[in-house]
């Protein structure tokens, strides 16, 4: 079998908000072969960046765009193709878009390779320790605490036993911050799991302060609240907060998820399958569990992230929960014909071959670039 194209589909809604919202655009990979087994991947990312990379001619053996290392290639050899991506862009890669474009070439191969195989992608990663996962609610803040307090409302009248917020308006003020808490844990009461998603925005010493104003209402994590460099905050953090420190989804490679569990101390290593790919994505959980690390995902994007997401966390035992986006965008809730299905707060995992979902051509042609 041999790869005979590589596309990239730049998906975009109409209307763009001013927020840190993924959830708004996207860009889906479709590699196809000669033997007609199509397979299915994405990157969150800059989609019209990552298109470049991917559709970039030959420049020289350093610099090169992976579409045209891969045509005539055997799909089946993820490993060896992660690594000839990763050769011939070490001129320009080594991280961010590259590695980020490459994760989502290796979710289309994988979803190929298990559609060849006749089998789930979680059996060629070793086999499901179980067919479910317990999800959370995850949701930005809205700009008022009664609009914020009615979305944790509804997550858990929807059957969610953990619910996150996240990111702006949220960080700003220490008294607003604590009302935002406050008002989302009495509303959803003590039996629900709490997630803080700071947004990339305190230091350390201001993240232990609030932390421990935090307290009284049982946060389940505090998630990112530096900026994703700071390896040295992280361990002041990890070091001084008594809630878990979850951090991660910016990260793309190995090394830098190495750095953050050893240098950062972070008790949650969280992954985005569409930033590292399942090649990658393994052999850091792998090296999370050998430092007694947890491991959740990241997904603000589409049915394809929820897919790779369920397949590789059924894979680990170390899987300690998983996000599942709820904005109600059309590229977050609507891409698959048929999705993941999630009952009573657990996403469910798919017995189709390979990914176990395929994307609504209808939806991409609606929202291409």
């Amino acid at each position: 079998m041999k790869i005979t194209d590589v596309e990239a589909f730049n998906l975009r809604l109409p209307h763009i908000q001013a927020r840190t919202d993924s959830s708004q655009d996207a860009l889906l990979i479709r590699i196809t072969t000669d033997a007609g087994i199509v397979g299915w991947g994405e990157v969150d990312g800059c989609p019209s960046v990552v298109k470049a990379i991917i559709d970039a001619p030959y420049s020289h053996t350093l610099v090169t765009g992976l579409k045209s290392l891969l045509i005539g290639e055997n799909p089946l050899e993820t490993r060896r193709l992660w690594e000839k991506m990763y050769r011939a862009t070490l001129f320009y890669g080594r991280g961010g878009a590259v590695v980020q474009a490459m994760a989502g070439i290796d979710i289309a191969l994988w979803d190929i390779k298990g559609k060849a195989l006749g089998k789930p992608i979680v059996e060629l990663l070793g086999g499901a320790l179980r067919n479910r996962m317990r999800v959370y609610s995850s949701n930005m803040f809205q700009f008022s605490v009664e609009d914020t307090v009615a979305r944790a409302k509804h997550a858990v009248d929807t059957g969610h036993t953990g619910v996150k917020f996240g990111w702006e308006p949220f960080g700003q003020s220490e008294a607003m911050d604590v009302k935002y808490v406050e008002s989302i844990r009495r509303a959803i009461g003590d039996e629900t799991d709490f997630m803080l998603d700071v947004g990339l925005i305190w230091d350390a010493k201001t993240t232990i302060r609030r932390s421990s104003l935090f307290e009284p209402y049982n946060l389940f994590w505090i998630e990112e609240p530096l900026h994703p460099d700071d390896y040295a905050g992280y361990g002041k953090v990890s070091a001084g907060c008594s809630q878990r420190i979850a951090a991660g989804e910016e990260e793309c490679t190995v090394v830098g998820f190495e750095r953050l569990i050893d240098e950062g101390g972070v008790d949650v290593v969280q992954i985005d399958l569409t930033r590292t790919g399942f090649t990658q994505a393994m052999r850091i959980a792998d090296y999370a569990a050998s430092r007694r690390r947890k491991v959740c995902n990241h997904n603000f994007t589409t049915d394809i992230n929820t897919a790779a997401s369920l397949h590789f966390l059924c894979a680990l035992e170390n899987a300690l929960v998983m996000e599942y986006c709820v904005e109600p965008g059309e590229l977050s809730k609507n891409l698959a014909i048929e999705p993941v299905k999630i009952i009573d707060g657990f996403a469910h995992l798919p017995d189709a071959p390979g990914l176990g979902v395929e994307p609504r051509m209808d939806i991409i042609e609606k929202y291409l670039a």
